[in-house]
């Protein structure tokens, strides 16, 4: 089971899935208790715009993910072998994981997305998209455009797909230099936190401290860190791993890969959207994939 991050919410998300299982809402309360405000009626009334800021978006996509989850074992799913988020969503397959409480995961997510959203000024950073290019081409173009500023390759999301974040000038010639060495396509994407980039070191230190005070444990299900493919092994591993996770690429094709020589029989998304179910796709073609966005696709899933 892998579990998505930043960029699959949606106002009204889960809602088919919240009328048919209680647990959905039930799990969004948990969350709004920590918060200090409704959760599920953002998630579902919106503003998009106010859903996509960073220190909303972080606990949301963490909740959705518990409650994609719990939805599944309330179906009577099949208990999953491995368990990987891919950045964000990692915070969710720990919780399923058994490595940390729901609780203690959204005190940890909210102080990461306030430090992360305060790491940058607004306009300075960026993130952009890269498509058709192979992976030393791009590293290549980042490190020419770094002659200006930082520009660094940070999701290496499937073969011929990887994210870049740094400042946004340094960015803006690498996409130049991307579409002449020839990308498909190559566009600035609408986020201002250059998430996974160096810039982000200051906000991935801080981070230690309330990861030190969350309460952690082995997990009991493997849980595969994206940053290298490795699972989470004992709590002061998983504490320092998900402090230098904030500032380190996620490296998911290796982690998918790397799922697939550990045993997976087949990918199953949990959470809103299917964005992570066209990576797996797009990185082993043999493995079936399935996910988990409303009652249909989870009957499906069900089916795999």
């Amino acid at each position: 089971m892998v579990f998505p991050g930043q960029g699959s919410q949606s106002v009204g998300m889960q809602a088919d899935l919240a009328a048919t299982y209680p647990v959905v809402e039930e799990t969004y309360a948990e969350a709004s208790a920590v918060l200090g405000y409704d959760l599920w009626a953002l998630v579902q009334a919106g503003p998009a715009e106010e859903i996509g800021q960073t220190t909303v978006t972080q606990p949301a996509m963490l909740a959705a993910g518990v409650a994609a989850f719990r939805v599944w074992n309330a179906a009577g799913g099949a208990q999953p072998r491995l368990l990987a988020g891919h950045s964000l969503g990692e915070y969710s397959a720990l919780v399923a994981g058994g490595a940390v409480s729901f609780a203690d995961a959204m005190k940890v997510v909210i102080k990461r997305s306030k430090l992360m959203q305060n790491a940058v000024p607004g306009g300075i950073g960026g993130m952009a998209a890269v498509l058709g290019l192979d992976d030393e081409t791009i590293i290549n173009v980042c490190e020419e455009a770094s002659l200006i500023g930082i520009a660094e390759p940070v999701n290496f999301n499937s073969p011929g797909q990887v994210v870049i974040a740094g400042h946004r000038e340094a960015l803006d010639r690498a996409v130049a230099q991307a579409k002449e060495a020839g990308a498909r396509r190559a566009i600035i994407l609408p986020v201002s936190v250059p998430s996974h980039s160096s810039l982000m070191i200051g906000a991935g230190e801080s981070l230690r401290e309330t990861l030190a005070e969350a309460d952690f444990k082995a997990p009991s299900i493997t849980v595969v860190a994206a940053t290298d493919g490795v699972p989470y092994s004992d709590p002061d591993d998983t504490r320092d791993r998900l402090a230098r996770q904030v500032f380190g690429p996620v490296q998911w094709v290796n982690t998918v890969n790397g799922m697939v020589e550990m045993g997976a029989s087949s990918f199953i998304e949990c959470g809103p959207g299917k964005v992570l179910a066209g990576l797996c796709r797009r990185i082993n073609k043999k493995t079936p994939v399935a996910f988990i966005d409303n009652n249909d696709s989870l009957q499906k899933a069900l089916q795999i």
